[in-house]
């Protein structure tokens, strides 16, 4: 077999992740929540019945029209059904790697594990923010939902009500307080 079609190593499975999307430390597992899981089987879907079928018509009916080193509708169709399928082989590795926690299901909702929502204030009272500890693909800071790898999760990972937790920030080493624990 010709080495163009043979993956070198175990790392290139990084490749088809998007920019800007955490890798997942090694050997770890991917915690994700029922909603997140339901997202990345959506777009998975999407692609995989509707968009990417289109386009394949499309290249079809653009090959068909003759020279194709000119032929624009067949060149962006060729390097965006690239894109699509390196997003479908990320999407299904990371589907097929996901272990899906119910947050409500929680025993323990005395400290904080993976689906908390956690109701944090700075240790002099003024700022009190709200975060759930969701996975690396669902998290969205601007919405309050931060990936159980970040700084801030990992600090609050086993903290009870009360407690006073130190983490490193952008900004420097911060202290919060834990207000409230709560798992919906």
């Amino acid at each position: 077999m010709n080495k163009a079609f043979v993956r070198e190593s175990d790392q290139d499975d990084e490749e088809d992740s998007p920019p800007g999307v955490p890798r997942l430390p090694p050997g770890t597992k991917n915690y994700m929540t029922r909603r997140g899981f339901e997202i990345l089987r959506a777009e998975l879907d999407g692609l995989v019945r509707d968009e990417r079928p289109k386009l394949v018509e499309t290249i079809r009916w653009a090959a068909s029209n003759g020279d194709r080193s000119e032929n624009g509708d067949y060149i962006y169709g060729k390097k965006r059904l690239r894109e699509i399928d390196r997003r479908i082989r990320f999407l299904i590795k990371r589907l097929e790697s996901a272990l899906v926690v119910t947050p409500a299901e929680q025993d323990n909702t005395e400290q904080v594990y993976f689906g908390a929502t956690v109701t944090v204030c700075d240790v002099d009272g003024e700022e009190e923010q709200t975060y759930q500890i969701v996975g690396v693909d669902e998290a969205n800071a601007s919405e309050g939902r931060i990936s159980w790898i970040a700084p801030l999760s990992r600090a609050l990972l086993k903290a009870r009500e009360g407690d006073v937790v130190r983490f490193v920030s952008p900004a420097g080493i911060r202290e919060i307080e834990v207000v409230e624990i709560r798992y919906e």
